[in-house]
């Protein structure tokens, strides 16, 4: 977490939170979601505009972590920002020499392999339970076969109570 960061925390302590305005996609990329498009429907249905600037990514990506019960979020000054996860906390991408890495630009080591019903991969980290990047699935097979892992199967559904993540914080919205 930024350095800047933390003192914002300490100094205007009792900021509320928000939820619903920023979503995290299968692809790994980031969404911002106004009042109009939270209007339209939950993050899968109603996604927003992708972020672009690079600054802005960088600094979200330094100060994403998850809380106690699973919400993840990105800790904006002193305010907490909730993230509305597409499928995983996640998003990893393999580099050409096997290395994992996450969306946020974390290398961690793979552990285990899971594929749910509707195709999706995932991989059990070091960090956490992420989604493998659809443009990696091929390098992620051939990890997988170098590696003799074995892929285990699991129900899309059940991930967020297996791997302790909740997908949309603003379920678990604590009253203003």
């Amino acid at each position: 977490m930024d350095e800047l960061v933390k003192q914002a925390m300490l100094k205007w302590p009792n900021v509320p939170d928000c939820y619903g305005w920023l979503g995290l996609d299968a692809r790994g990329d980031w969404y911002m979601r106004d009042a109009q498009v939270q209007a339209l429907g939950e993050f899968a249905q109603a996604k927003g505009s992708r972020l672009t600037h690079e600054k802005l990514i960088g600094f979200i990506s330094r100060n994403y972590t998850c809380d106690s019960l699973g919400q993840w979020f990105f800790q904006n000054g002193p305010q907490r920002v909730y993230v509305a996860l597409e499928n995983a906390p996640w998003i990893w991408r393999i580099a050409p020499d096997g290395t994992v890495q996450s969306h946020t630009q974390h290398t961690t080591q793979v552990q285990r392999c899971l594929l749910d019903e509707l195709g999706y991969l995932y991989f059990e980290t070091s960090l956490g339970l992420g989604l493998v990047h659809t443009q990696d699935v091929l390098a992620a097979s051939q990890l997988i076969e170098n590696s003799n892992w074995a892929v285990h199967t699991v129900a899309y559904q059940e991930l967020p109570e297996i791997y302790r993540f909740v997908r949309n914080p603003t379920d678990n919205k604590k009253p203003a």
